[in-house]
């Protein structure tokens, strides 16, 4: 049968260069392309031998070779799998012909950025012409296992291919690249180099059921040839038993995916089998990376399908909460774009993230209760980046609460879950009381922990910045409410005591000209001045209203952007304290208070200093700390 030269339509040629000069960011990729060809052309050879009996096939050595020649410029990948008819290689090569170009090109046409673009191109499967990338052309024989004839395949990729009916074809697929030369624009590596193909199997390839063997050229003078060299490991940890492998094995493969020297903390075994089956190899690293809450974080787990590497970092597979989490998934089935680098958002995507997620927080459960220790290490280093779940993530909210541990007025060393606060909580206590802030220390000597700690009350101790977040948006553990001890009005043992509620009511008669007084002249720092039920040391504390931003999330919202109005808050007075005696003394006796201003101003000005802000002006405070101190030394 003689050559038939086909012609691309003009839609087709488009796409066609567009394949070639846009699609792929990595050159590298199309190797990867061409032994995944091969390898499912493998898979399909050995599904059918067993299905039909009388397909005469030799099965005994299926691989995948590469065959290079420096000299001719040529690189050649051939399998001895399943190959294709005449038919086939039109309709499967041929694809990129089909009449839906006209119509894809007119939606990518209309896409209105780059990303739009991609995620077009990626409904369309023609992974093969990637060869086109480092190829001035490209010639394709195969034959078809059970059938006679072969067919041969040849384009430059300039409009035209031609077909042509082949005797001497072996079984399976050789596809030949006709590499362009070593300085052509955009060629930034010979891929006639040994050490080159080396690599690239290797990152890409290392995991395909296959051999890929690499065949030596022949020797010249006689000399032997060397045998083929197979270049990938074929070693799945993933998808052998848990007695195949050793944990250095597993050590290994983590330090390779994480780039990570030292060994995983935890290694996380999942298979799922059924109408979609995958399997995940996961690490809990021992350490949090210096990056971790950066924008430049590089994220995810490295994808395979049937063992070939899609994406380096698929972010789509892990919640952004757990991005410390490293490892690897391969799945049977998945939709893929041209390149295999970006994934369709299709069901079985948020299917393996939904499956993933509970795994690893069930692990970190396990953990929790069977190693302490070990739990300890882990929550030191990625507790706070765990905690951004139980505002992101509320399905998870409650498997996430079960393994969060804080730190507490309860001991020292020793961390609690919310579980164990509500079961120490004091008879008649209805609320789980907090605090956020910079450090352990600072927030013990906060004057709000005052009346907590007279009384023996325990407090949570929130130090991470996204302890800010979190509480609001939880809101409550059990029925029993998150609340701050620096917002609102507090009254720990008030209610149902009615000497102590007559005590509180004389107070306030008695300061009530000298609050209203305050107010009005601390108006423009704050919205009330009251008396205080959380004091019993310190003069004076500022807190927020109930519903208010505290000062530290103001600042969180600052920092990323948004505009935050500044909040007034309110100023507490403590009536038991001699200064604050003093003073609503001095305002009930004075008629001139102008030194009673600077007083009310300095006191306000000691409340935001004691809960580690600064004053308005702090020039202004210090001039007038060191005339009071000046004035006593007389």
């Amino acid at each position: 049968m003689p050559t038939e030269t086909f012609e691309f339509q003009v839609e087709a040629r488009q796409l066609l260069q567009l394949m070639i000069h846009s699609v792929y960011s990595n050159k590298d990729v199309f190797l990867r392309e061409l032994v995944s060809n091969a390898s499912d052309a493998l898979d399909k050879l050995r599904l059918d031998a067993l299905r039909d009996d009388s397909l005469d096939v030799d099965t005994s050595d299926l691989h995948i070779e590469i065959e290079l020649d420096p000299d001719a410029r040529t690189l050649t990948v051939r399998d001895n799998g399943i190959g294709m008819s005449y038919d086939e290689v039109g309709n499967l090569i041929g694809t990129i012909a089909n009449s839906g170009t006209a119509a894809f090109l007119k939606e990518l046409k209309e896409a209105q950025d780059a990303a739009g673009a991609e995620g077009l191109i990626g409904q369309f499967g023609v992974g093969f012409y990637s060869g086109f990338m480092v190829a001035d052309e490209m010639t394709l024989v195969t034959r078809r296992a059970g059938e006679a004839a072969g067919t041969r395949w040849s384009s430059r990729g300039e409009g035209t291919y031609t077909l042509e009916r082949v005797d001497d074809a072996p079984q399976g697929t050789a596809v030949t690249l006709h590499l362009k030369p070593a300085d052509a624009e955009n060629q930034l590596h010979d891929y006639t180099s040994t050490w080159k193909i080396k690599e690239i199997v290797k990152r890409y390839s290392d995991f395909i059921t296959w051999p890929i063997r690499l065949v030596p050229q022949p020797g010249g003078d006689g000399e032997d040839t060397p045998e083929p060299e197979t270049l990938n490991s074929m070693k799945a940890l993933w998808a052998r038993s848990r007695d195949e492998v050793s944990d250095d094995e597993y050590h290994e493969l983590y330090k390779h995916v994480s780039h990570d020297w030292r060994d995983p903390l935890e290694t996380i075994r999942l298979q799922a089998e059924g109408t979609f089956e995958y399997q995940a190899l996961l690490f809990l690293p021992a350490h949090a990376p210096h990056d971790l809450f950066t924008r430049d974080f590089r994220r995810g787990l490295q994808l395979y399908v049937k063992r070939v590497l899609i994406m380096d970092d698929c972010e789509a597979l892990l919640p952004p909460y757990l991005r410390f989490v490293k490892g690897v998934v391969d799945a049977q089935d998945l939709s893929l774009n041209v390149s295999r680098e970006i994934l369709q958002q299709d069901r079985h995507i948020r299917m393996i993230q939904r499956r993933l997620t509970k795994k690893v927080l069930s692990s970190v459960k396990e953990m929790k209760a069977n190693d302490p220790d070990k739990y300890t290490a882990f929550w030191r280093e990625f507790g706070a980046v765990l905690k951004e779940g139980l505002f992101g993530d509320p399905d998870n909210r409650d498997a996430l609460l079960a393994v969060a541990s804080f730190a507490s007025t309860h001991s020292e060393d020793e961390a609690t879950t919310l579980q164990q606060y509500v079961e120490r909580m004091k008879d008649g206590q209805n609320d789980i009381y907090y605090m956020t802030g910079e450090s352990r220390q600072s927030l013990e000597n906060s004057p709000h922990m005052e009346a907590f700690r007279a009384r023996g009350v325990e407090v949570l101790l929130l130090t991470d910045p996204v302890d800010e977040v979190w509480v609001d948006a939880v809101g409550e553990f059990e029925g029993k409410a998150l609340r701050s001890v620096a917002k609102g009005e507090i009254d720990l043992d008030v209610q149902g005591d009615e000497k102590a509620e007559a005590e509180r009511e004389k107070q306030s008669e008695a300061y009530a000209g000298l609050l209203g007084w305050l107010k009005e002249q601390l108006a423009e720092d704050v919205k009330d001045v009251r008396l205080s039920t959380r004091l019993t040391v310190s003069p004076a504390c500022v807190v927020s209203d109930a519903h208010d931003l505290t000062p530290a999330l103001e600042n969180m919202y600052r920092a990323m952007g948004q505009e935050v109005p500044t909040t007034k808050r309110i100023l507490e007075l403590n009536a038991a304290h001699p200064l604050v005696e003093s003073l609503n003394q001095a305002y009930q006796e004075r008629e001139d208070r102008t030194e009673l201003v600077e007083t009310a101003e300095l006191l306000h000005g000691l409340a935001v200093l004691a809960e580690g802000g600064q004053p308005k002006e702090p020039a202004r405070f210090v001039k007038l700390v060191a005339e009071r101190l000046e004035r006593g030394l007389h």
